[in-house]
């Protein structure tokens, strides 16, 4: 039912942030006075509960997870705007950059077996004589 079509003593039985869910969802985004503005009027509420209620109501806007501010200070319902999620910290451009990603991880696979894949048996075997350090630069010349 829309708003339009409700009798006062209906309208007064919502939230405010209730009210604002409705109001976005009938119509398009807006900043925090033009929505609060439409509810004193369906409410009948006058200026100086406006002036009263104004913090308040912005608080509640803020910390509903049911909207969210646009960047050009608008509000409007959260499901309007799905995130964007990335898993990785940089984006991948292209697919035959995820080939080459792939590639040196099998490559990696390959020459450094996993560690929990060994057993206590494996690592008796090492002669820790013959283990010898590896200077970084010569690491870089072997690749």
């Amino acid at each position: 039912m829309r708003l339009s079509d409700m009798s006062r003593e209906e309208i007064e039985q919502f939230s405010y942030t209730e009210l604002t869910e409705m109001i976005l969802e009938e119509g398009e985004p807006l900043n925090t006075l033009e929505i609060f503005n439409k509810i004193c009027d369906l409410l009948g509420l006058d200026k100086e509960a406006y002036a009263d209620k104004i913090g308040d109501y912005y608080t509640s806007l803020t910390t509903d997870k049911t909207f969210v501010l646009l960047e050009d200070g608008k509000w409007d319902l959260q499901k309007n705007h799905p995130a964007n999620i990335s898993l990785d910290d940089e984006e991948i451009e292209d697919e035959e950059e995820l080939d080459v990603i792939e590639d040196e991880e099998e490559e990696i696979e390959e020459i450094a077996p996993d560690v929990d894949d060994l057993d206590d048996d494996d690592l008796d075997d090492v002669d820790e004589d013959e283990l010898s350090i590896i200077p970084e630069d010569e690491l870089d010349d072997e690749n």
